[in-house]
């Protein structure tokens, strides 16, 4: 009786072990397959492109960070002014009366911009020149170029997450910095829009700048194939670039012109412009269409001498020319696109010329 009863039990607890451990195991298994399905369920980075983002994820890294806390400070700083415009009363009252309590926001606009207008060179130097120039030099690129991998493909990924990243950067930094400056974009007194300050820092104008000086980075790199050389060499270029694109940054506008012949002199004499609008040249309009420098008669010792001096010159009005702030938003597009298309030549030219010194 006792021997059964021992019996029984032993073979009960041995059923009841092996039950649990069965449920333990079914349980085990099946957590472990759920996490496996589901880990494999995200995205990952595979290939050459998990190889290119691990060789410069430093780089990579690093720019969106800055970026992520360049676009918390630009929205801090813009509730502040949100905040200053409507305790001030803006835009009924007209910010020329606010004289030094306006100051701050505008030295913060300029620090801001300055720091966005060096993004282009930065970029060039930093990412663009030792993108490729540091794997000829260190031997990287014969070791790709031995692998079944082919050379083009190694080249466009990297090409192509490069460009991501500055892409994704630059655009959503000049993004947040216009919706900063959106409510105060017609006073000339925080920031003029024709200025390097706000043209090459909002709109598409960032993108294709730092576009153009990170892929002339690498072509300078390519062509080097030494990676401090390069470095300082697209320094030079980048900074050329930008006095380049100051220079010839008016001339993307239609410039308008406007014409009085109510005198130089009387109170309505000059004509009304376009609020924000940036005047180019003024000139005197004679009765027979002809323009006369502003300067005539400047030497004349009274206005009863000069108004005889302007009679004499039949000088009936003025002539003035400007842009209107309207055209900002086609002049930077116009401006891009150009950018762009100097870009695109700049890849071409990898792949047809330095694609074969990448070994």
């Amino acid at each position: 009786m006792s021997t059964f009863t021992r019996n029984s039990t032993s073979t009960s607890t041995g059923s009841t072990s092996d039950g649990k451990n069965g449920t333990m195991n079914g349980t085990t298994d099946g957590t472990l397959n759920a996490t496996t399905t589901e880990a494999d369920r995200r995205p990952r980075l595979s290939g050459m492109t998990w190889l290119v983002w691990r060789q410069h994820r430093a780089a990579f890294w690093t720019i969106l960070a800055a970026t992520a806390l360049s676009v918390a400070w630009i929205v801090y700083q813009r509730g502040q002014l949100v905040d200053f415009l409507d305790g001030y009363g803006y835009p009924g009252k007209s910010l020329d009366e606010a004289g030094g309590r306006l100051q701050l926001y505008s030295d913060a606009f300029s620090f801001v911009s300055t720091g966005l207008q060096a993004i282009p060179i930065l970029l060039g130097v930093f990412l663009g020149a030792p993108l490729i120039a540091g794997d000829l030099e260190n031997g990287t690129a014969k070791l790709v170029a031995a692998q079944s991998m082919s050379r083009t493909r190694w080249l466009a990924t990297k090409l192509a997450l490069a460009g991501l990243v500055v892409v994704v950067s630059t655009g959503v930094l000049s993004a947040v910095f216009g919706w900063w400056w959106n409510p105060v974009k017609s006073e000339v007194s925080v920031m003029d829009w024709t200025s390097g300050a706000a043209f090459n820092t909002t709109g598409p104008v960032p993108v294709a700048l730092s576009l153009f000086s990170v892929f002339g980075g690498v072509a300078i790199g390519v062509v080097l194939r030494r990676t401090l050389t390069a470095m300082v060499v697209t320094f030079g270029f980048t900074v050329v670039l930008q006095l380049v694109w100051g220079h010839f940054l008016l001339s993307l506008g239609n410039v308008a012109t406007v014409t009085t012949n109510k005198g130089v002199t009387g109170e309505n004499g000059f004509p009304s412009l376009p609020h924000g609008a940036y005047q180019i040249d003024q000139s005197y309009v004679t009765g027979s269409g002809d323009l006369v420098g502003w300067g005539t008669c400047s030497g004349s010792q009274t206005d009863a001498a000069r108004q005889v001096c302007l009679d004499k010159a039949d000088v009936v009005g003025w002539s003035v020319q400007y842009l209107p702030m309207s055209q900002m938003n086609a002049m930077q597009w116009f401006g891009a696109s150009i950018l762009l298309a100097l870009t695109a030549g700049v890849v071409a030219f990898f792949f047809f010329w330095g694609r074969k010194r990448l070994v």
